[in-house]
């Protein structure tokens, strides 16, 4: 790394050639690190950049990056949609392949008439990602998060607050729909839907929650627990949204399908199968 008495513009330079190795954005992890470093935002910094001194942290902060360390735990947030989402160690991080799932449910929205959604559950809300980003959309509704982990309900909770929606958001600890009072107009999830055998790369595999990606031999075990409690849970015109690997769609359509469920499906930015919307048949 370059000294602290290098201007901004070197230390950049040399920051995404070293992260290059880890990183597939590494001119953008440098600049988030640089700007967390300052204690400003990115798009403050790359405005000016002259304007500033390089921190001696950076150096360390660079460093834990190129050990693997999540980006998003070393800043402590992920944006998300259009929502900072608070974020550390043995919370899992939110990926911009999930926006498809609030994108879904904003087209829904334009061809309902009325209200809709009134009330939202989110199954497996870690830091509140998709609940926080649906209510910050739609002003009217409420919202239940339900998630095992305790420490991630905890950052839900924060989060909500930080976002000024602490009172048409609550979260509660549980075990899926299990013990959850329906019904609900729209459903979130994302569960854990990795094969055990499915090799990740090492910032996910080495930081993130095992609990929280990986579901039995073949992705689906959640699912399948998931999937058959969902009428229950839903009102009459109500829709889930599930999130999917790219190549779970057959297979997890099989199951809604055998549960009573129409089922539609909508692409992320990629062009990859990512969210099935399920309403009842």
């Amino acid at each position: 790394m370059a000294s602290r008495e290098g201007d901004i513009s070197d230390n950049l330079r040399t920051a995404t050639s070293l992260l290059s190795a880890t990183s597939d954005t590494p001119r953008l992890d440098a600049e988030l690190l640089m700007a967390h470093a300052l204690g400003i935002e990115r798009q403050a910094l790359l405005l000016d950049p002259a304007r500033h001194a390089v921190p001696d942290i950076y150096v360390h902060l660079v460093a834990r990056r190129m050990a693997n360390e999540p980006i998003a735990y070393i800043v402590g947030y992920r944006d998300f949609w259009t929502i900072r989402v608070e974020v550390g160690p043995g919370v899992l991080i939110p990926r911009p392949d999930s926006e498809a799932l609030i994108e879904a449910c904003l087209d829904i929205r334009r061809e309902r008439a009325g209200g809709w959604p009134r009330r939202i559950l989110d199954l497996g809300t870690g830091p509140g990602t998709l609940l926080l980003a649906a209510l910050s959309e739609f002003s009217d509704a409420t919202g239940l998060g339900v998630d095992a982990s305790e420490y991630a309900l905890a950052y839900a909770r924060d989060n909500a607050e930080g976002l000024g929606l602490a009172d048409r958001a609550s979260f509660l600890p549980g075990d899926w729909g299990r013990g959850v009072e329906g019904p609900f107009d729209l459903i979130f999830c994302n569960p854990p839907y990795i094969a055990e055998t499915e090799s990740l790369m090492p910032d996910v595999a080495d930081h993130e929650p095992v609990e929280a990606l990986f579901a039995g031999v073949d992705g689906l075990d959640d699912y399948r627990r998931i999937i058959p409690d969902l009428p229950r849970l839903l009102t009459t015109d109500g829709m889930a949204i599930l999130e999917i690997g790219h190549r779970q769609r057959i297979s997890v359509t099989e199951l809604a399908e055998a549960a009573g469920f129409a089922v539609r499906c909508r692409q992320d930015l990629g062009g990859r199968d990512r969210a099935l919307l399920l309403t009842r048949a």
